[in-house]
Formats: C-alpha cells, sequence, structure tokens
C-alpha cells in the first residue's frame, strides 16, 4: 500500500509539471466572474465536505453587480479560484483544529470593479495567515507548506503563471500572523 500511495503521488506530481508546462489551449471568452467565482466556491465547499463531513466553513460574497463580462479563460480562471478557495479552506480547517475558543472559519469571496480598467477577485480567510519569511516563496513551483501527500507545491505557482502569463493580471497576496491570509487577483479588462 506504501508503494502505491508513493506511486499516485510521483503520478500527480508528474501530471502538475505537464499541466505547469503545457500552454493553455482555451479560448478567452466574456465571462461573468461574479457568476464564476460563486459557482467554484461552491465547488471547492462541496468537494471538501464529500472528503471530510466534519469540515465547516462560513463563507461570505460580496460581488459586485457593475462588474461587466470580462475576456477570459473561464476553465483557467476557474482553476486558480478552486486553488485559492481550497487553500483558504485549507487555512482556516487547520486552525479550528487548534481549539481556539470563539474562532469561527470564515472566507470571503468578493469582487470589485475599478476604476473602469481592472476586474479584482480577492479570497480572504481568517486562517493562521502565512510568515513573512516563506510569503515570497509561495508562488514558485514546489514550494509547499502543507504536510507531505497534501500538496505537490505547484497549485500557488500554477495560479500565478495563469493569471500574469496567461491573462496579462497580477496575483498578489496579504496576510497576517494569527488573522489570515488574501489573495487579490487583478484582471484588465478587455470588453467582452
Amino acid at each position: 500500500s506504501k508503494i502505491n500511495h508513493h506511486g499516485q503521488r510521483a503520478s500527480s506530481i508528474v501530471k502538475g509539471m505537464l499541466e505547469h508546462s503545457r500552454a493553455s489551449t482555451g479560448v478567452k471568452e466574456p465571462t461573468d466572474l461574479n457568476a464564476l467565482a460563486d459557482e467554484y466556491l461552491r465547488l471547492a465547499y462541496h468537494g471538501l465536505r464529500a472528503k471530510d463531513s466534519m469540515f465547516s466553513a462560513t463563507m461570505k460574497t460580496h460581488f459586485d453587480e457593475s462588474l461587466p463580462m470580462v475576456e477570459v479563460i473561464p476553465q483557467d480562471i476557474g482553476r486558480v479560484l478552486l486553488n485559492l478557495i481550497n487553500n483558504a479552506f485549507y487555512a482556516v480547517n487547520e486552525k479550528a483544529k487548534q481549539g481556539i475558543e470563539g474562532y469561527a472559519p470564515t472566507l470571503t469571496l468578493s469582487t470589485r470593479w475599478l476604476s473602469g480598467a481592472e476586474a479584482e477577485i480577492r479570497v480572504q480567510d481568517n486562517g493562521p495567515g502565512i510568515p513573512e519569511s516563506i510569503r515570497d516563496k509561495i508562488f514558485h513551483p514546489f514550494f509547499t507548506t502543507k504536510p507531505s501527500g497534501q500538496g505537490t507545491g505547484l497549485g500557488l505557482s500554477l495560479a500565478y503563471d495563469i493569471v500574469t502569463k496567461g491573462h496579462g493580471g497580477t496575483l498578489d497576496v496579504k496576510s497576517t500572523i494569527g488573522e489570515g491570509t488574501e489573495f487579490i487577483i487583478r484582471l484588465v479588462y478587455e470588453p467582452g
């Protein structure tokens, strides 16, 4: 069973490397980012609940209704959102396991329309936060803070490439130890 487990792990890492090196074949199309974000939030939540029926978190959404359709590759931006949301859920779940009195695991997903030029998506959690010492490494391939077998370390680097190289946008992180982390995606508006 150990050989099988490590074989599957190696397979998932190789698959991740291939995804990383493969250029996206998706086509940019006018996309409702509010609907996309909402869909992937539910997908991530139900996916985690299927794996761990004890998992529970409060989900808050603040969607800017004035956000226009934006030209993106929906499945790629969906993958980015799924990764950021899954990481946020993982973080709040880890903090919840510490048994801190009065702690309520919360993820906030919001969109904003910035000065008629950029669409912004924020994924915020109230988890343990990311130490400053590793903050500049989190977008590097194979860097992971998860225990062995939990993550490949390719998710955030792939998300970063999709947003910056694939869409000409930015992906930034703000984090405070003990208070949480926020990932901010900004996509330059291209009329859809």
